[in-house]
């Protein structure tokens, strides 16, 4: 009876690995599926699918960037952001200047959509922070 209960519990988990592994398969084919969107056919056995791979936008400098400082309140619970828009570069850039703005200021704060949210009301101390930094067009 033993050996039977234990051929029991290693077939159900076989069977349960397999089931994940063909999960698993089909959910790569949805997220391939969703990549190629707006190619229903092609009748071409040439054809092959190319994805529209965007370009990283090189960095400009410090003293070309045009920063801008925006307080907002609103659609956040109540709690005061300051919004730096304006940044042009690789979003390895934009977070080291996130981090960077963050510890200076002693707040929170994340990159989203290409802007930098610090937590908090920190405008004129951001724009003296980033003046010394070398971004000389920041308002």
């Amino acid at each position: 009876m033993n050996k039977m209960a234990g051929t029991d519990w290693k077939s159900a988990l076989a069977a349960l690995e397999a089931s994940s592994n063909k999960s698993e398969s089909s959910e790569k084919k949805d997220v391939d599926r969703k990549k190629r969107v707006g190619v229903v056919y092609s009748t071409s056995p040439d054809f092959e699918y190319s994805e529209d791979v965007q370009k990283e936008t090189p960095t400009l400098p410090k003293n070309q960037q045009k920063l801008r400082l925006n307080m907002e309140r609103a659609g956040r619970g109540g709690k005061t952001v300051t919004l730096i828009k304006g940044f042009v570069g690789s979003e390895e850039d934009r977070s080291a200047l996130c981090k960077q703005l963050k510890q200076k200021c002693g707040v929170g704060g994340t990159v989203k959509d290409g802007e930098i949210i610090i937590q908090g009301d920190h405008r004129q101390r951001l724009i003296e922070i980033l003046k010394k930094e070398g971004y000389t067009q920041a308002k």
